[in-house]
C-alpha cells in the first residue's frame, strides 16, 4: 500500500478509541489545560516552542500575573516584556508575542481571532500555533502537527520513506485532519502531543507502553525519526 493513502475508517476509529482511553489514564495535568482563554493558550503555546514543559510552567504562570490579558501586555513597554520572558531564550517570541497584542487590541477589539486566515496573517503564528488555538481555545475541529505529532503518524502509518520531506510533511497534516474525531478534539489533539512527548520519543522510543503498538508499522523497533 503506498505510504500516501489515508487509513480506512475503521481504522481511524480504533486510533482515536485507543489514543482516547490512554489519554484519559496518563494525560497530563498542565496549567494551560484548565483554561479556554485564547489569550492564555496563545501564551502557552508561544513559550512551548523549543522550551521544555518543565521550564514553561513557572513562567507561564509568572507571565499571565504581570500580563494577564492583551489589553495588559499592548500597553507594557518592550524592554520590560523581554526582561519578563527571560530565561527562556528565543528572543523573537516575546517581541512577537507582545506585536501580536497589541495588533490584536488596536485592530480587533482587544480580542484574539479565531479565523485560521486572519491568526495566520500574524507574525510568530504559523500552522500548528494557528491550530491550536483554534482547536483549545476556539473548540474548533483543527488539525495539528508539531514535531512530536508528525513522528507519532509518520511512525504507525506509514514508516516509509523521508520523514522530512516536503511531501511526507504536506501528507502529515492530511493525515492530521482525517484523523480528527467529531467531539473531543480538545483532548485527541492534546493526546497527541502527550504520546509524542512521554512515550513516542524520538530516541528510544517506550514501545512497550504505547496504545498503539498493535497497529503501529515501526512496532517493535520505532527508532529515531
Amino acid at each position: 500500500m503506498s505510504a500516501r493513502v489515508l487509513p480506512d475508517q475503521a481504522l481511524r476509529r480504533r486510533f482515536r478509541r485507543c489514543l482516547l482511553g490512554w489519554y484519559d489514564v496518563h494525560g497530563r495535568d498542565l496549567p494551560w489545560r484548565n483554561t479556554s482563554d485564547p489569550y492564555h493558550i496563545l501564551v502557552s503555546e508561544m513559550m512551548l516552542q523549543q522550551t521544555q514543559v518543565d521550564r514553561v510552567i513557572p513562567k507561564y504562570h509568572e507571565w499571565l500575573d504581570r500580563y494577564p490579558s492583551l489589553d495588559a501586555l499592548a500597553a507594557a513597554h518592550g524592554k520590560e516584556v523581554t526582561r519578563t520572558w527571560r530565561p527562556l531564550g528565543y528572543n523573537i517570541r516575546p517581541r512577537r508575542l507582545h506585536a501580536i497584542a497589541r495588533e490584536s487590541v488596536a485592530r480587533y477589539g482587544s480580542r484574539l481571532p479565531s479565523d485560521e486566515d486572519t491568526l495566520l496573517s500574524f507574525k510568530g503564528i504559523g500552522a500548528y500555533t494557528a491550530g491550536a488555538i483554534r482547536s483549545f481555545a476556539f473548540g474548533q475541529r483543527a488539525a495539528i502537527v508539531d514535531t512530536n505529532v508528525a513522528r507519532i503518524l509518520f511512525r504507525i502509518f506509514v514508516n516509509r520513506g523521508d520523514a522530512k520531506a516536503h511531501a511526507m510533511r504536506k501528507h502529515m497534516w492530511t493525515l492530521s485532519q482525517a484523523l480528527l474525531p467529531r467531539k473531543r478534539v480538545f483532548d485527541f489533539n492534546q493526546a497527541l502531543m502527550d504520546l509524542g512527548a512521554t512515550v513516542c520519543i524520538a530516541r528510544k522510543p517506550k514501545c512497550s507502553a504505547c496504545p498503539m503498538a498493535g497497529m503501529c508499522r515501526s512496532y517493535p523497533a520505532a527508532g529515531a525519526v
